[in-house]
């Protein structure tokens, strides 16, 4: 990487279900047509669901996706090589992070500084997605990992803005405006439709950064050699593989289906909703109205069309364990005969 030298490179965080892979698709809608960007993408469970929800047709987009927990802690020793391979493959213009929603991006920042990468990468904005309804929720504004998504952001941007009231976002508001040192910017949005400009914001060091305790680790089956299980095979139709996890505290498990596998749109939906007590469901899936992207949290759930092709994908997270195979039986009784 010798050739390579000050890479700007920028941290998108936030918390489970602010919306961080929206606001990254509109940043990519926004990418200069002569730059190349590498895109790095981890994911707290073991089935990858963000990179398929990346935009990627446009040239000059790499994304790399690094699964089964947080790079700050679990996947630390696979950060610095898969990132220094990344670097080396695409020589990017532009870096952007998105690390998983319950990942301390301090870890991430020690990476960067580090012998590997100091003169290589060029530490800009880090931009952390706050959605104002968390104003409400003791649980998320207490959540260690919240406040220093909060605190390391120069960029806060307070998005979902119109599902919030004008209570919660003047709250958020002066929440964040009585912080020290003060923030470089803060905005307001919705669908994650933020400017590409606040990407070249300079990081501001803080001496104030907490130092996050490591994520306690644990393995439903004790195999954690290869987080990208499932990319190396097909299963058979009506017949997918899943992995699960639990990992501090959080229980997540994920399932794989056959391509040819197709879903009723309507039965699928019926079947998210109904499923109680989870804090986040991704998925990918061949249905009967076409290839969609369904995201959920709570009981909030959005679909729309998506151009991902290679198999049908859910993951789900959840502070409490569940009848796995009840649910993956309920999926199955969405597949199209």
């Amino acid at each position: 990487m010798s050739l390579l030298k000050n890479i700007p490179t920028n941290i998108i965080t936030g918390f489970l279900g602010t919306g961080k892979t929206t606001a990254l698709n509109h940043l990519l809608t926004q990418k200069p047509e002569e730059e190349n960007w590498a895109i790095l993408v981890n994911e707290f469970g073991q089935i990858g669901i963000d990179q398929a929800a990346l935009t990627q047709s446009s040239e000059g987009v790499n994304v790399k996706e690094l699964v089964g927990g947080c790079i700050c802690c679990t996947l630390g020793p696979s950060l610095t090589s898969t990132l220094a391979t990344l670097l080396r493959q695409t020589k990017p213009d532009r870096l952007i992070i998105e690390p998983t929603g319950i990942g301390h991006p301090a870890g991430i920042v020690d990476t960067l500084k580090n012998e590997h990468f100091k003169d290589v990468l060029e530490l800009h904005s880090i931009i952390c997605l706050v959605d104002p309804r968390s104003i409400d929720n003791i649980e998320i504004m207490e959540h260690p990992t919240f406040q220093d998504q909060i605190n390391l952001a120069d960029v806060i941007v307070l998005n979902k803005t119109d599902l919030a009231s004008a209570a919660q976002i003047t709250t958020t508001e002066q929440k964040i405006a009585g912080l020290y040192p003060a923030k470089q910017k803060q905005v307001l949005t919705t669908q994650g439709q933020i400017d590409s400009s606040l990407l070249d914001i300079t990081h501001r060091l803080k001496e104030t950064e907490s130092q996050p305790q490591q994520h306690k680790h644990l393995s439903l089956d004790g195999n954690n050699a290869n987080p990208m299980i499932g990319m190396l095979f097909q299963p058979r139709p009506k017949e997918p593989f899943h992995k699960g996890n639990i990992n501090d505290g959080l229980h997540t498990m994920g399932w794989i289906f056959n391509p040819a596998d197709k879903f009723s749109t309507h039965k699928l939906k019926a079947v998210l909703q109904s499923f109680e007590n989870v804090d986040r469901i991704k998925g990918v899936f061949n249905t009967d109205k076409g290839w969609n992207f369904f995201n959920q949290v709570g009981r909030e759930l959005s679909i729309e069309t998506i151009a991902y092709r290679r198999d049908n994908r859910i993951e789900v997270i959840s502070q409490q364990g569940h009848d796995w195979s009840k649910f993956e039986q309920q999926l199955l009784s969405c597949i199209i005969n």
